[in-house]
């Protein structure tokens, strides 16, 4: 069982890694990543508990 859950981790970390090659999806990672960046550094410090 093992084997298999490595054989379909590998395989879709291969599938995630072509789509990140190609341009219209870069620009949508860059896109998503700037705006985690944001939200975390202006919403995280006024979060109390």
């Amino acid at each position: 069982m093992g084997m298999m859950r490595k054989l379909i981790a590998s395989g879709v970390a291969a599938k995630v890694f072509q789509e990140a090659k190609k341009p219209q999806n870069q620009a949508k990672i860059k896109k998503f990543i700037s705006d985690f960046q944001n939200k975390n550094s202006g919403g995280g410090k006024s979060r109390t508990r």
